[in-house]
C-alpha cells in the first residue's frame, strides 16, 4: 500500500510514521523544509513542495498512491484546495482532517472520501480514560460497539473464562488475551516477553495483569466498567 500523508504537524508526522511502521509505502509531504527534515529518517520517502501546485503534485506521482491522507489542520484554505487538487488528480481515496463543521462540509462537497475529526475523536478518548481507567484502548467499530482492550484485575483474577461469566453476565465476547510471560534473557537476567492469544479456551485462566480485549454493545461493556469500579 502507497499512502500520502499531506501535512506534517504534529498528527500528519505521528500518522506517517505509524503507517510506515506498519509496512505502508508512505510519501511525507509539507511545504515546511524543517518538518521534512525531521521525518525523513522515518518514512519511505519526504518530500518538500507546495501541494495547492498540480506540477509539483504530478512530479512525485501522487496519482498512484493508494490513499492520501490530508492531515492539515492550521489552514483550512490550504486544507480544502490540497483535497480539490488530489481529486483532480485522481487520487481514489482522499482522507482528510476537519477542524469546523463547515470545513468537514466543504471537504464532503469537493470529494473527500472520508473525515478525519482529531478534537472530537480526542475529546472522546479522554473523557473515556477518566471515566472508565482501567481501559486501555477502545475503537468504535460499527454505532454502538467497540472492541476494548483493559485489564480485569483482582475481580477476575485466577478465574477461567467459562467462570468469569463474562458472557452471560453482559453479553460480551473475549476474542485474546495479552500475558506477560516470565523468561531469562541471553544475558541471564529476569525479562518478561508478550504472549497474545488470539484463540481463548474457556479453561483459559485470567491473570490480574492480563489484557484482555473484549467486544460488545457501548451499553453492556459501561455495565461491566461500572461493576469494575465498585469492586
Amino acid at each position: 500500500m502507497i499512502v500520502a500523508v499531506i501535512g506534517l504537524g504534529t498528527f500528519g508526522a505521528k500518522t506517517a510514521v505509524r503507517l510506515f511502521e506498519k509496512g505502508a509505502e508512505v510519501l511525507a509531504i509539507d511545504s515546511n523544509p524543517e518538518l521534512v527534515d525531521r521525518i525523513k529518517d522515518k518514512v519511505s520517502h519526504a518530500i518538500c513542495i507546495d501541494v495547492t501546485q498540480e506540477k509539483s503534485l504530478r512530479a512525485v506521482n501522487i496519482s498512484d498512491v493508494d490513499t492520501a491522507i490530508v492531515a492539515i489542520g492550521d489552514n483550512i484554505e490550504m486544507s480544502i484546495m490540497s483535497v480539490a487538487m488530489l481529486r483532480k488528480l485522481g487520487v481514489g481515496r482522499v482522507v482528510a482532517r476537519a477542524t469546523t463543521p463547515l470545513h468537514e462540509h466543504v471537504l464532503r462537497e469537493i470529494g473527500a472520501s472520508e473525515i478525519i475529526k482529531v478534537e472530537e475523536e480526542m475529546g472522546e478518548i479522554v473523557a473515556s480514560k477518566i471515566a472508565a481507567p482501567h481501559v486501555l484502548q477502545r475503537y468504535n467499530f460499527a454505532a454502538g460497539y467497540s472492541i476494548v482492550e483493559l485489564k480485569l484485575g483482582k475481580a477476575f483474577e485466577g478465574k477461567t473464562l467459562v467462570e468469569s461469566q463474562i458472557r452471560q453476565n453482559y453479553s460480551l465476547n473475549i476474542v485474546a488475551l495479552q500475558k506477560r510471560v516470565p523468561y531469562i534473557s541471553e544475558e541471564g537476567k529476569a525479562a518478561y516477553r508478550v504472549v497474545i492469544n488470539d484463540s481463548p479456551l474457556p479453561m483459559d485462566v485470567i491473570e490480574a495483569d492480563d489484557i484482555v480485549v473484549l467486544v460488545g454493545s457501548e451499553k453492556n461493556l459501561d455495565r461491566l466498567f461500572s461493576d469494575l469500579e465498585e469492586v
